[in-house]
């Protein structure tokens, strides 16, 4: 609280005759109230952090509505495309990647009866086994291509990377079906970087990976076979 005085001096007034009249009405002190500050609302707006790097803000676009969102979107994507297609996008390469690594590693154990499919090397493999192998693998991903199409463009309320095909059970009940897709996308995303790492050490190589890691050369070799 604090004091303010309010203080009348004294007025001279003209009176008749030259005289003048001096009034002093003296000092009077009133209460006044003095309004408390108000008090300071922060009112920042903090961006969550992002699980996979936590020095990073996790995007406003990646709502944790697909399996395996860590927040992790350095380049933007999230902002620029559908999510829903980039999720079909992302399993479908998981699921091409977890083929391919076991294609590249299971011709070291056992392959079928035809020296055309004896090449260890994976890069060597492709041309070595001739025009129609690869243009059967050509056809099924066309096939495969027009089912996807199809599933994200007249049915896109369905789970991302759901096609009906869960031939174990695997999906039985909500609490299996979150787990195993989180399964899946971790092991496919691991693939994906496998993949990459054995078909970069083929071409330095010019052998399959458990060859390689047999002989124990990780360097030579000239490019590309």
């Amino acid at each position: 609280m604090a004091f303010v005085s309010a203080v009348s001096l004294s007025v001279a007034t003209p009176r008749v005759g030259g005289s003048t009249q001096s009034t002093f009405a003296g000092a009077r002190f009133v209460r006044a109230a003095v309004a408390p500050a108000a008090a300071k609302i922060d009112t920042t707006i903090r961006a969550e952090a992002s699980k996979s790097v936590p020095f990073w803000e996790r995007p406003a676009t990646l709502d944790k509505a697909y399996a395996g969102d860590v927040g992790f979107d350095p380049l933007g994507f999230s902002g620029a495309f559908d999510l829903k297609w980039l999720a079909e996008a992302e399993l479908k390469h998981c699921r091409i990647a977890m083929l391919g690594a076991l294609g590249m590693i299971f011709p070291e154990f056992y392959h079928l009866p035809n020296p055309a499919y004896a090449q260890t090397n994976p890069l060597a493999a492709v041309p070595s086994v001739g025009f129609a192998p690869i243009a059967q693998i050509v056809l099924f991903m066309v096939v495969l291509e027009a089912i996807s199409y199809q599933k994200i463009t007249y049915n896109p309320s369905a789970a991302a990377g759901d096609f009906g095909f869960d031939p174990l059970g695997l999906s039985k009940n909500e609490s299996a079906r979150k787990r195993f897709a989180l399964s899946e996308v971790k092991n496919g995303r691991l693939a994906m970087i496998g993949c990459g790492g054995m078909i970069h050490h083929a071409l330095i190589t010019h052998q399959g990976p458990i060859s390689q890691i047999q002989s124990g050369q990780f360097i030579g070799g000239d490019y590309p076979f």
